[in-house]
């Protein structure tokens, strides 16, 4: 994630977030999931957000127009999934690590759709023109318009992709069916 970024001249920081649950056994540990995880629309196992700013450089121009000569991102994307008791069974344990792996897994393609998004917002904005706009407005409108269409765009990429991770036979699907059946 970070190397494809460094060729912009930036990398994105990671914060991972663990909340902890209980339990012995598999169906323990997704009941306490259950209990325990974040709200993101609906209860879920795990969350994938970020922080996102810009630092941009808006030069009015000699013939009236406004060029945004530069658009540097600083994002952090925020991971949260479960942590289990350190002491589980070794069955368990052997699950539960299958178990988290897949969902770091998943976790792991919502932060590269972000990435994506923020890879995208700075190649429309670097270099964006607008005539007649010496005070920079029209082309602060133009970006604002870009931004919520990449937006909107990147969360329906995440709706869609768990959508098919968590429909039967899905990635996020088998993982659940596998822990809450497993020892």
């Amino acid at each position: 994630m970070a190397a494809q970024a460094q060729q912009g001249g930036w990398k994105p920081a990671e914060q991972i977030k663990t909340y902890t649950i209980s339990g012995n056994s598999g169906i323990e540990l997704y009941r306490s999931i259950g209990e325990r995880g974040p709200q993101a629309g609906v209860q879920a196992v795990a969350h994938t957000t970020f922080k996102l700013t810009w630092r941009r450089d808006y030069r009015p121009q000699p013939d009236g127009a406004c060029v945004l000569a530069t658009a540097r991102p600083n994002l952090t994307i925020i991971y949260t999934w479960p942590k289990a008791p350190a002491k589980l069974p070794p069955d368990v344990s052997a699950s539960w690590q299958r178990f988290i792996s897949g969902v770091e897994k998943h976790e792991r393609v919502h932060g590269e759709h972000i990435l994506d998004m923020v890879k995208k917002i700075e190649a429309y904005s670097v270099g964006l023109r607008a005539e007649d706009d010496p005070k920079c407005q029209k082309v602060r409108a133009v970006l604002q318009q870009k931004l919520g269409e990449l937006s909107n765009e990147q969360r329906q990429r995440g709706r869609d992709f768990d959508r098919d991770e968590l429909s039967n036979g899905g990635a996020v699907h088998q993982l659940i069916l596998t822990l809450v059946n497993g020892p």
